[in-house]
């Protein structure tokens, strides 16, 4: 079965009201404009509250409203200018874990000096030819991620989990991420999709073996620590200041999680 290689439309909403400067605002006939601000007012305050905690650990502008198919895989292909800014020489020796893993590498592989790997968690008997050489050469591996990867500990820097996690349930989950986060060093660097704001395809049982399940970021953020998995609370804050300067909204969510000591 070949990885997926769907696309994340966005889309921006936006409000304006009219300006307000004529006395006769206060007469009787203009307080239904009153009421109108009030309540558009209110309702981009009760939006803003309740996306606050979506993203990176409470980063507000991880936030991206998306509808109909997603790929973090895709994110992260985009985000790796911003990865390289707040990691620095940690992104070069990196492992990827995730559906179409091959172009992860592939893009990596362009960057001056970077050494990576993949694992795809599924077949890629139908991949192009690009994604079957690195198979042949051994930089991307297809292995089920519900059982340990033949690697040692810590033998990468960074680990980049996308996509993956959202197919395992929480009885896979308990033993596969804790060993993705022994093979890192430096840092585990989880994306995974929004709940409510993205849609798994309808085929995505039959090519992954169950539906993705989009979980919140309080739900992650409590499964860290059950993991015993801290916040790189610095990282983060370098990501967020370069996705800024770039004018980047992530469209998953983005965690920057410690190595295990």
């Amino acid at each position: 079965m070949a990885s997926r290689r769907p696309v994340n439309p966005s889309r921006r909403v936006s409000e304006s009201g009219p300006a307000l400067s004529s006395p006769s605002l206060h007469s009787r006939s203009r307080s239904p404009s009153y009421l109108s601000i009030a309540l558009i007012l209110g309702a981009l305050f009760v939006i803003g509250y309740l996306y606050r905690g979506q993203g990176t650990f409470g980063n507000p502008r991880a936030l991206s409203r998306v509808e109909g198919d997603f790929s973090c895989t895709l994110e992260v292909e985009r985000t790796i200018p911003i990865l390289k800014k707040a990691y620095g020489d940690s992104m070069l020796k990196v492992l990827h874990v995730g559906p179409d893993s091959c172009s992860v590498v592939s893009r990596l592989i362009k960057e001056d000096g970077t050494e990576v790997f993949g694992v795809d968690p599924y077949d890629v008997e139908d991949a192009d030819e690009t994604c079957k050489r690195l198979v042949h050469k051994g930089l991307v591996r297809v292995a089920d991620i519900k059982f340990p990867l033949p690697y040692r500990a810590k033998s990468f820097p960074l680990v980049i989990v996308s996509d993956a996690l959202d197919y395992l349930s929480p009885r896979y989950l308990n033993r596969s991420l804790p060993a993705l986060a022994r093979l890192s060093s430096d840092g585990l660097i989880v994306f995974t999709g929004y709940p409510r704001h993205q849609k798994a395809k309808a085929v995505d049982k039959a090519k992954f073996g169950r539906a993705a399940k989009l979980r919140s970021s309080t739900w992650w953020i409590r499964f860290f620590l059950q993991m015993s998995l801290e916040e790189n609370e610095v990282v983060a804050k370098k990501f967020e200041v370069a996705a800024e300067k770039r004018s980047l909204t992530p469209h998953c969510q983005i965690f920057h999680l410690k190595s295990y000591e």
